[in-house]
């Protein structure tokens, strides 16, 4: 096949067939395609769109790219969460150990940032000789010895989405309906759980800033879920704001051994509780919501999911206790006025810690993971004149100057104390899916 000649298609709105769509991923998995002609059939399917049909073999074909793994025998349920990305979103790092303690085993395979969101790997690398880079057989070692495993796209797991993954960040394709649901389908099917929760972010510091936008992508999860026989549900969350008081790299990982504590930002703690308890109770594990949600937090808050993380933690590589890295640099940015913090804007501050150089703006690009922003505030604070609203940790002068341009107005002080806003918007559920 001529790869131009199937851009084109793609570019005046046709379908391509079954047949096209296999041979354009593996064609591209071995380089027969370039990464400038897959660009510019990113593009296309930006403006154009995908069938349901296309998704599908899409999804089949990157999953089929390289390693996958099968649980059905496994003595545990297996269940994952994954998130579409947000700001400060560390919610993974806390899950897959409060999941684990639960009594699920949880396989799971994440992503570096995309844009301003940050990416669960560029998290982990934060914690020293933490790897994320492992075979099959040290995957299911783990899985079999901690309950949890948090890994990364190594040379045989989805190679096809390794690399469209890291070109859709640089191309402006992310926010592709179509591209969205194959990288993430391609990844959960590969790494074998039965068990799939869905947090689709919806609001300025998401990919989906529309709520009808976030539904059509939890929709489209689900139904190539359920077309491959997973248990799948879908939460919609707000991300006009971020998430909890840390958005970084290192600060993140910080915040989130504080929830493992049973202490930790009250937004942070409230939905990673309510994502595992999805999983709990379409895995079994669990009876209804209402018990699991009592359950998950009794275990943030006597430390057995903070014994899993360590546990994880060391059998991956890392130390537990290491010093995390920290930007020498720091500046608060403070209150004009006194009154109540009414909004925070989670796209400025995004675009702040990308500034800081917390995220990539080309594949290749380091990330500084000591970098980020600390004690931010939250809607509802109470904050007097004068006082921080954040702190913005850095190690260039130039790029903290630039970055505190953006955070003066991210924060809205007001005169009176407003409702927080709800995290979870709504639930979309698959055909079948009941909880109480």
């Amino acid at each position: 096949m001529i790869p131009q000649w199937l851009i084109e298609k793609k570019r005046e709105g046709g379908e391509l067939t079954a047949e096209e769509m296999r041979w354009w991923i593996a064609a591209y998995t071995k380089g027969d395609v370039s990464d400038a002609q897959m660009a510019a059939m990113a593009m296309a399917i930006y403006f154009k769109g995908m069938s349901s049909a296309e998704i599908a073999v899409m999804t089949e074909a990157m999953m089929n790219s390289g390693d996958s793994v099968d649980f059905s025998t496994w003595p545990k349920p297996t269940a994952d969460k994954h998130s579409t990305g947000g700001i400060g979103d560390k919610i993974s790092l806390i899950l897959a150990p409060l999941a684990a303690a639960a009594g699920m085993a949880v396989p799971m395979m994440s992503g570096r940032g995309l844009g301003i969101t940050g990416g669960t790997l560029d998290k982990l690398a934060a914690i020293p000789g933490f790897t994320t880079q492992i075979s099959l057989d040290k995957m299911k070692r783990v899985l079999t010895d901690v309950g949890c495993v948090m890994m990364g796209q190594t040379a045989g797991w989805v190679p096809a989405d390794k690399k469209l993954y890291a070109l859709r960040d640089v191309t402006a394709t992310v926010p592709s309906l179509g591209l969205i649901t194959a990288s993430i389908m391609s990844k959960k099917l590969a790494e074998g759980a039965e068990t799939l929760v869905f947090d689709v972010k919806c609001g300025r510091g998401a990919f989906m800033r529309k709520r009808e936008d976030a539904r059509a992508l939890a929709e489209s999860l689900l139904r190539v879920g359920q077309r491959l026989n997973r248990k799948v549900v879908a939460l919609m969350t707000d991300m006009e704001e971020p998430l909890g008081r840390a958005v970084g790299n290192a600060v993140e990982v910080t915040e989130s051994l504080e929830v493992l504590r049973g202490k930790g930002p009250r937004d942070v703690r409230e939905l990673t509780i309510e994502l595992t308890a999805w999983m709990g109770v379409l895995s079994g594990v669990f009876a209804d919501l209402e018990n699991a949600r009592a359950k998950l937090a009794a275990l943030l808050d006597d430390g057995r999911a903070l014994a899993i993380f360590r546990k994880m933690v060391a059998a991956q590589g890392g130390d537990p206790d290491a010093v995390l890295p920290r930007g020498k640099l720091c500046e608060a940015v403070r209150a004009e006025k006194g009154g109540w913090v009414r909004f925070v804007d989670a796209e400025k501050i995004g675009r702040a810690v990308l500034q800081l150089g917390g995220g990539r703006v080309q594949p290749g690009d380091d990330v500084d993971l000591g970098v980020g922003i600390e004690g931010l505030a939250q809607s509802g604070d109470r904050v007097a004149e004068g006082a921080p609203l954040m702190t913005l940790l850095a190690n260039d002068k130039t790029r903290l100057v630039a970055a505190l341009g953006l955070c003066h107005d991210a924060v809205e002080v007001a005169e009176t104390q407003t409702a927080p806003r709800a995290k979870v918007l709504e639930v979309v559920r698959g055909e079948g899916c009941a909880a109480g």
